[in-house]
């Protein structure tokens, strides 16, 4: 599956380009985009986010699918499905996410690409469940979590321990979805 493209009516999620390097590491450094994810991120870390990225392509045969807008910008951000392996409850598990640069915002990008990342999880892949999970106090990625038809499992809810303790992003939510939910939508 490596080489994998989805096409949705205005996007292209794609394998990665060393031309993505320059304007991720730019999204990566916006407070405003990591305002949720511990601040921002210096260049050589997010090109080890990359390679990271790549790998899981490698290996898995999914990761986090390089954005363009068909027609339009060249590069705006990842949407894709990741694995969730750190020490919570639920893990391990498959979460579908995104990060897009501010410009993107508002459009509806991450609903449609998160959209086709879990018809391509649960279609492609046969993953029986994917989940997403952010800081309690973020709205903008709760809200697409339920356009795409996840539910939050209060019961879930926790800790994030790659987070530090007494930080205010430590609070995470979870979102789930089963194959057998998603089929019926």
């Amino acid at each position: 599956m490596v080489g994998t493209e989805l096409r949705t009516e205005r996007l292209l999620l794609r394998q990665w380009k060393v031309a993505d390097l320059a304007p991720f590491a730019e999204l990566n450094a916006d407070p405003e985009v990591t305002e949720y994810l511990q601040g921002p991120m210096s260049r050589a870390h997010s090109n080890r986010m990359v390679d990271r990225i790549s790998d899981s392509f490698t290996w898995r045969g999914y990761g986090l699918w390089a954005v363009e807008v068909i027609d339009g910008p060249k590069f705006i951000g990842y949407v894709g499905l990741w694995d969730a392996f750190f020490d919570a409850p639920f893990t391990p598990a498959v979460e579908v996410g995104w990060r897009l640069a501010r410009d993107a915002w508002g459009h509806g990008y991450a609903t449609e690409g998160a959209h086709a990342a879990v018809a391509f999880g649960f279609g492609k892949i046969g993953l029986p469940e994917i989940v997403s999970f952010t800081a309690a106090g973020n709205q903008r990625s709760r809200a697409v979590m339920e356009r795409i038809g996840m539910t939050r499992d209060v019961s879930g809810d926790f800790d994030h321990p790659l987070v530090p303790e007494g930080s205010p992003l430590r609070r995470h939510v979870l979102y789930r979805l089963s194959a057998e939910s998603f089929a019926k939508t």
